[in-house]
C-alpha cells in the first residue's frame, strides 16, 4: 500500500490513468488541460531531470503531491508549498437515503461544475476534470448546490476529490451524502476510498473522520514553475 501511496499522482500516471500522461519512464505529468498534477518516479537526479523537462518556459505550472520530501532539480522552483494529509476510509459508511437527489452529472453540467469550483476553491478543477472520473450533484432550486466524485485513479485506490457545496445551500450535508455515495460507489467497484485535505484544515479532517476516513500520512504539496 505504502509504495502506490507515496506518490499517488505517479502511481495514477503509471497504472490506470495512463492515457492522460505525458512524459517517460521517470517523470510524468497530467494532460495540462485535464489536471495540473506531476511526479517524478523517485527522487533520483535521472528521474528529478526528466521532471524537469517535462516544464517549459513562461506560465507553464504544475503541482506536485507526494508523502516523500519534494526535491526539485535547479531549473524548477516552487512557488508555494503546503502541507495536507491523506486520508483512507477505514470503516464503511451507507449513505443516507433522505439525500436521493444525488445525481450523475454529464458534460452538459460542466460550465456549471466549473463555475462552483471557481466559487469554492476545492482545488484545481478544469473544464476537462471531469474527465478523470464520474462527478455527482445535487440540484436544489434548480442550481447546482454541490457536487463531489473521484479524481486519481490507481490500482485498488480511488480518490474522492471537488468535493464542494455552494454558499447558499451550505449546513445541509450535501458534501457528507456526497462523499458517502462515491465513497460507496468506489468500494462497490472493489477499490479503497481515499481523500486529501491541507493538514490545518481541522473541520475537514474532522468531517472526514466521522464519515469513516483516517489519516495514513502527511503529504506534501507544491506550485512548481521553471525558473525564468
Amino acid at each position: 500500500m505504502s509504495e502506490l501511496l507515496n506518490r499517488v499522482v505517479w502511481s495514477a500516471l503509471a497504472t490506470r490513468q495512463s492515457a492522460f500522461s505525458q512524459g517517460t519512464a521517470l517523470a510524468r505529468r497530467f494532460d495540462p488541460g485535464v489536471s495540473p498534477f506531476a511526479s517524478a518516479k523517485d527522487n533520483s537526479d535521472e528521474a528529478l531531470a526528466a521532471l524537469e523537462d517535462l516544464f517549459q518556459t513562461g506560465d507553464d505550472r504544475a503541482f506536485l503531491l507526494q508523502a516523500e520530501n519534494i526535491l526539485l532539480p535547479g531549473n524548477l522552483v516552487a512557488e508555494k508549498t503546503a502541507l495536507g494529509v491523506l486520508m483512507i476510509e477505514k470503516t464503511a459508511i451507507v449513505p443516507p437515503s433522505r439525500h436521493a437527489g444525488i445525481q450523475p452529472l454529464s458534460v452538459e453540467d460542466v460550465p456549471e461544475m466549473v463555475a462552483l469550483a471557481e466559487l469554492t476553491q476545492p482545488g484545481p478543477f478544469t473544464d476537462r476534470t471531469p474527465e478523470l472520473g464520474t462527478f455527482f450533484g445535487v440540484r436544489l432550486d434548480g442550481r447546482l448546490a454541490a457536487m463531489g466524485g473521484t479524481r486519481l485513479n490507481l490500482s485498488g485506490y480511488r480518490e474522492i476529490s471537488g468535493l464542494c457545496t455552494h454558499p447558499d445551500f451550505q449546513g445541509r450535508g450535501l458534501a457528507s451524502a456526497l462523499t458517502l455515495h462515491v465513497a460507496a460507489r468506489i468500494r462497490a467497484d472493489g477499490d479503497t476510498p481515499f481523500l486529501h485535505a491541507y493538514a490545518d484544515n481541522h473541520g475537514a479532517i474532522g468531517l472526514y473522520r466521522k464519515l469513516g476516513f483516517e489519516i495514513w500520512n502527511e503529504v506534501n504539496v507544491a506550485v512548481v514553475r521553471r525558473r525564468t
